[in-house]
């Protein structure tokens, strides 16, 4: 992690800071040399049918030397015994794998497996206890089922097994665990089933005849006492199971019920496998910033009043419970496709609401599963957990330009605690200015950096002002490095230049207040006490700003029009300083026969063409644009500085004939009733 005060060097030393430590890959290879434990060991004493009574309380697995023994001791099939059984399967397997063999008898023992419809009824609770003494036997020859059994292995695996009685339960688990031991290449098969109900189990696998009923906590309670009786047995398991964590990933366009569920179930899986956590959550963050930048993408699709409709009508609508113990509801997608005669547009709005309720379910979800690690701030688990967010930032959220919510646990987070403010502020100026990163990842830096200190509630007024001191510092350097030899504004040559002149322009216009250091009268007692008045500023800063803004590099001509528009207003009514006479200047210099080349890297749309001088200009891009997610928004609301209007200010606007400044639909997006349907482009 980096901090404003190891941040405080020029380029060329923050450079060589270390970058935040990224996350471990999600699809790394992993083996099975690790070791393989003692089943016993591995603990399988639990009540099967009972349920954890809260999110934060999961089923304790103790281990009880004497299960096994417990539950092989006297099953009996048809009035046979255990050992005539054993013989059995040790026969049929064997012959079964000779060259041109015997399969009658393989066959037979699958074929008890497989799934079956109406039959299950008559067979009732005897084929229970049959299954069960077949599944102990084959428990003892686990070591026989090679590659010539996968057949009679995926039988195994795709039985109903979660909604039987727990002493088959338990004999499954333990088949398992004794499988996966003596087999291998069978673990990430076996994973593989037990994660596929990580989706949600159906009602109907605990509704099986001649065994108790189940409920779905209580099937997928048995699903993860499986798991964690696995990962305990054979540890080197974690690491196969981590890229199926990720394999088995709902796309994007499954519904928000499968997402939520599915996240909940890996969220849990860290509880007993805390080894998996940062793999886990870089998992979940990859997948949403998916989701939000598609959402985000089909938002700006739609007219503005129609996204604020979609908007407003979730926030309106209750929360469905999709988890009802209803029979079976396993589509959601029936209310989309069940009209064949809807408008197609009336059926777009349908599925972009629908993306919307899902990015705000996971973002809440997110939020709720973060917040105790930062009950205390100053906690180890919180300086770890706020590790893993940056590293998080840094690798996959930052890279990822149209990024609109996502961002936002980091915005809440690092407001918890001023020196986590420190830290986040002062990763986003090392990025900045680190110039082994692409341009378009530095610009971006600096639009975190300038948009969260700009918003951020909690940040205080001396880390605003330390920031401005190191923005100011750096640009010194590399307008003194390039003023010489610059030939006129150039966005693709001096990038990092404007980008960053562009974040102390938007912090200015949001923290102004922060930057004077004393007034006769406060605002609060004189909403107007501002007004006419020679105000004292933090020393440097106006010089600092002067040198950049009039300098041969002439950022107020890359910085994206509305932003420079409203500074030049707010800084003259303030009395900070006059730059129209520049403005009117700059109306005159053509931008292309300035430009190296079109290639910029700079963080706009590709609809612009090389001829349009705005594609050699800044966008106007700051992540942390108002949040309007209606169920997560709840999260933030106490951290979030809104617009906040200069008495006066609005007057001046019609009557300044040298503002050059465009319409005020086209000014900086501050106001307050933004919405999540904001596009990133000022147009």
């Amino acid at each position: 992690m980096v901090s404003l005060i190891s941040s405080a060097r020029p380029s060329g030393s923050a450079s060589s800071a270390p970058a935040p430590k990224p996350s471990k890959p999600l699809l790394r290879r992993a083996t099975l040399s690790g070791t393989i434990r003692k089943s016993e060991d591995a603990g399988l004493d639990i009540d099967l049918m009972s349920v954890p009574p809260s999110p934060s309380k999961r089923a304790r697995v103790t281990f009880n030397p004497t299960v096994e023994e417990k539950v092989m001791e006297a099953y009996q099939a048809k009035r046979r015994s255990l050992d005539s059984i054993r013989a059995e399967v040790k026969r049929s397997i064997e012959a079964h794998v000779k060259s041109q063999g015997d399969s009658n008898g393989y066959d037979n023992i699958k074929e008890m497996f497989a799934p079956r419809r109406g039959e299950d009824e008559e067979l009732g609770e005897g084929s229970s206890v049959d299954l069960k003494t077949y599944l102990v036997a084959l428990t003892s020859y686990t070591s026989l089922l090679n590659k010539n059994c996968n057949g009679l292995v995926k039988a195994l695996l795709a039985c109903e097994w979660m909604g039987r009685d727990e002493a088959f339960v338990k004999a499954y688990v333990q088949f398992l665990g004794s499988l996966a031991s003596a087999q291998g290449a069978y673990v990430g098969m076996v994973l593989g089933m037990l994660v596929g109900h990580f989706y949600g189990v159906r009602l109907s696998s605990g509704r099986l005849p001649g065994c108790p009923n189940i409920n779905r906590d209580q099937l997928t309670s048995r699903v993860h006492v499986a798991l964690k009786y696995l990962l305990r047995l054979v540890p080197s398991a974690s690491g196969v199971l981590s890229p199926i964590l990720a394999t088995k990933f709902p796309f994007s366009d499954e519904t928000k019920k499968i997402h939520v569920t599915y996240i909940d179930n890996l969220i849990r899986l860290i509880n007993y496998a805390p080894e998996l956590k940062s793999d886990i959550f870089a998992l979940i963050t990859d997948r949403l910033v998916k989701i939000d930048v598609q959402m985000q993408v089909d938002l700006d699709d739609l007219d503005d009043e129609v996204a604020a409709a979609i908007v407003q009508a979730i926030s309106l609508t209750p929360a469905r419970d999709d988890d009802e113990d209803g029979e079976d509801s396993d589509s959601d997608a029936d209310s989309v496709t069940s009209d064949e005669d809807i408008h197609a547009d009336a059926k777009r709005i349908k599925e972009v609401q629908a993306n919307v309720e899902k990015m705000d379910a996971i973002l809440d979800l997110l939020f709720t599963n973060y917040s105790p690690y930062f009950a205390d701030p100053n906690s180890i688990e919180a300086a770890s957990m706020f590790e893993t967010l940056l590293g998080h930032f840094s690798n996959i959220i930052l890279p990822t330009y149209r990024s609109r919510h996502t961002q936002f646990l980091l915005f809440h987070f690092a407001q918890t605690a001023e020196h986590l403010v420190d830290e986040f502020a002062g990763t986003c100026v090392h990025l900045a200015f680190q110039s082994s990163r692409p341009a378009v990842l530095r610009q971006s830096s600096a639009a975190y950096l300038a948009s969260f200190v700009a918003r951020g509630a909690h940040v205080p007024s001396h880390v605003i002002r330390t920031v401005f001191e190191l923005i100011g510092k750096n640009l010194d350097v590399i307008r003194t490095d390039n003023e010489l030899t610059c030939r006129g504004p150039d966005l693709k040559r001096y990038s990092t230049f404007y980008a960053m002149t562009q974040a102390m322009l938007y912090i200015f216009c949001f923290r102004w207040r922060d930057l004077i250091t004393s007034t006769d009268t406060s605002e609060e007692e004189d909403p107007a006490a501002f007004i006419g008045q020679d105000l004292t500023w933090t020393p440097g800063i106006k010089d600092t700003l002067t040198r950049t803004i009039y300098s041969k590099l002439n950022p107020l001509k890359i910085c994206s029009p509305p932003i420079v528009a409203e500074f030049a207003k707010i800084a003259h009514h303030l009395r900070f300083m006059y730059v129209y006479p520049l403005l009117e200047t700059n109306k005159r210099i053509r931008l292309s026969q300035y430009s190296s080349g079109h290639g910029n890297g700079a963080l706009r749309d590709t609809g612009n063409g090389g001829n349009n001088e705005s594609w050699h200009q800044l966008d106007a891009y700051f992540p942390f644009d108002p949040y309007q997610l209606p169920v997560s928004k709840r999260w933030i609301e106490g951290d979030y500085v809104q617009w906040k209007s200069i008495p006066g200010l609005n007057q001046e606007d019609d009557s300044d004939d040298d503002s050059g400044e465009e319409d005020d639909e086209d000014d900086v997006d501050v106001d307050d009733d933004d919405t999540a349907t904001d596009g990133d482009d000022e147009d």
